[in-house]
């Protein structure tokens, strides 16, 4: 469910819990845990948390969201007495999981400038610290990180000094609006309602794909 995130509370470790949640068999892939905190009031915690973001909840029965993750991640640092982030792969328990949640990870973090109108040498800001910026290659696959071309999730993951694989997409700001959102929004203006819940490809789209597969 890669456009969902959940926000909510446990009074185990963080590894048991994201294991329990992976172990449903509904679920396709292990849960990952994107950001967790120790927190004074965890009841008033979650729940000021489930108001704030209360727009993007799917089901008022369910603790499900489709707000960006860096988005809750800013007001929990706030209340946060400590951050108790456990692995990306807190959640695998089998050879299957592991190759299932990398490579979801892959297509994830895939991201093409280009078919979200921005340009080669266009400015990215790190969005947990805007002083941290980094340009898009001109490739418009690539971005241009501390004299380096890399690829964004590494560029992410160099700031973020971490030892886990992240998603780029989720890190990174172009004139303000998170990645991921921008290539959310876009996408959705990407099909056109011909009628009867019906929807089709429009012709902008179907030309962005050719002219993606041609540069390939």
């Amino acid at each position: 469910m890669p456009d969902y995130i959940k926000i909510g509370k446990t009074t185990t470790s963080v590894e048991q819990r994201v294991r329990e949640l992976s172990a449903v068999t509904a679920v396709p892939i292990p849960f990952e845990c994107h950001y967790a905190a120790r927190v004074e009031n965890i009841d008033e915690v979650e729940s000021a948390l489930h108001d704030a973001f209360g727009d993007y909840r799917i089901n008022p029965r369910r603790e499900f969201f489709t707000v960006a993750p860096e988005q809750v991640v800013a007001v929990l640092k706030l209340l946060s007495l400590e951050d108790v982030t456990p692995s990306r792969d807190a959640g695998v328990e089998s050879k299957e999981d592991a190759v299932a949640l990398e490579d979801a990870r892959k297509r994830r973090s895939a991201f093409n400038f280009k078919l979200v109108s921005i340009p080669a040498g266009a400015e990215l800001a790190f969005i947990r610290d805007e002083k941290i910026t980094c340009r898009v290659a001109d490739d418009q696959k690539h971005v241009e990180f501390k004299g380096e071309t890399t690829s964004l999730s590494s560029a992410a993951q160099n700031a973020l000094e971490s030892k886990w694989m992240v998603q780029g997409p989720a890190y990174w700001t172009y004139e303000g609006e998170i990645l991921d959102d921008r290539r959310r929004r876009l996408e959705e203006g990407d099909y056109e309602d011909v009628g009867g819940g019906i929807k089709v490809a429009s012709d902008e789209f179907i030309q962005k794909q050719l002219d993606s597969m041609q540069e390939k």
